[in-house]
């Protein structure tokens, strides 16, 4: 008994001595990575050496920081090092997505209350002249086109070529044809859709792949480009050719989970193929296409990269995507530009709640 107490008031001074080096040896390491860094930034490393160096420094202090935090966890008792151990792995992650999303978010919310110069308040003013100008009301009518016609041909062209292909002796080299323009960028996209949709006057040499088809046919060339309100639906056109790989791949795989009995069981009841389709098919990987659906809707509603390659946001293709960047970037005004980008994270947020609490049914995360 009298040894026992004798031991006790040693405990703190031991759990101290267990924990405080616990404590400080992720400090120590990231005031060491932060050092690195900063001797780039005040100019001590400087020239062709610095970006090798920041690579170096960056990768190994990465490591370096998991390694320390590992090891303090590890000094702590078992209940402590149960709860702690997953944030060793998690919280670097959780820190760099706070620092790169949520503080420009807050950053960007911010600023969308101030004037041209982010100096002066300007209250509301720049959310009204989002919802009132007239250029401002044509891009949220394009991007009503883009969210129904881009998503829904995208998802319907994609499901008929799945269904399709799974019947077919040639599956893997049609979907791979299909697939293939999912390894273009938008942007590539568009410069190569440029050349289909290039025009040249009457008489000349068509160079673009339409206007040869159509002048070959006996016709006047048109320019495509530029025929309202057409020229949208042509630059949606590239975005369906683009994402219809995606959608046909996911539901192909949703399709070749269907039990083949079932499909079969309709047939033997009397059922053509088409309502085999609508009855039993359709029905079967409807989540899937609702998901597909969605993370089309995402793209649709940030679209850029196609209406900047093509045609600059001229000629009535304005998109809520191009009038943010000419705002920040051509008319410097960053508090419109701001604003923009609050209303799109408004419009994309729901799809994006949609998707995570659908993949949290299906225990993506677990």
């Amino acid at each position: 008994m009298n040894g026992n107490k004798a031991a006790k008031p040693g405990a703190p001074g031991r759990w101290i001595a267990r924990v405080a080096p616990a404590l400080a040896a992720p400090i120590l390491a990231l005031a060491a990575l932060w050092a690195g860094f900063a001797l780039i930034k005040e100019g001590w490393i400087s020239g062709g050496f610095a970006p090798a160096f920041a690579a170096v420094w960056g990768v190994a202090g990465a490591a370096l920081l998991f390694f320390v935090a590992n090891w303090s966890v590890e000094r702590l008792g078992p209940k402590v090092r149960a709860r702690a151990l997953p944030f060793v792995f998690v919280g670097p992650a959780i820190l760099v997505m706070a620092w790169y999303l949520a503080a420009p978010t807050v950053r960007t919310l911010a600023l969308s209350f101030f004037d041209a110069s982010s100096r002066g308040f300007a209250g509301l003013d720049n959310y009204a002249y989002v919802f009132s100008d007239r250029t401002m009301r044509i891009a949220f009518i394009n991007n009503l086109a883009w969210l129904v016609f881009g998503t829904g041909f995208s998802v319907l062209s994609g499901l008929v070529i799945a269904i399709m292909a799974d019947r077919s002796r040639f599956e893997r080299v049609a979907k791979s044809l299909v697939f293939l323009p999912m390894a273009i960028s938008f942007v590539g996209a568009g410069v190569i859709w440029r050349f289909v949709y290039a025009y040249r006057p009457e008489g000349d040499a068509q160079v673009g792949l339409l206007n040869a088809l159509v002048t070959a046919a006996g016709g006047a060339p048109v320019n495509w480009i530029v025929e309202r309100p057409w020229n949208t639906l042509f630059l949606i056109v590239i975005f369906v050719w683009l994402q219809t790989g995606f959608a046909m791949v996911v539901l192909s795989a949703a399709i070749k989970g269907v039990p083949g009995e079932l499909l079969e069981a309709a047939r033997i009841d009397g059922a053509s193929e088409l309502r085999v389709v609508r009855s039993v098919l359709i029905p079967s990987i409807l989540p899937s296409i609702v998901t597909v659906a969605t993370t089309t809707l995402l793209l649709t509603l940030k679209v850029f990269d196609i209406v900047y390659a093509m045609t600059n946001g001229l000629y009535g293709t304005e998109v809520l995507a191009s009038q943010q960047y000419k705002q920040m970037f051509k008319f410097l005004h960053y508090g419109r530009g701001s604003a923009i980008a609050i209303v799109i994270l408004i419009a994309v947020t729901p799809m994006i709640w949609y998707n995570l609490r659908q993949f949290n049914k299906r225990e993506a995360f677990s």
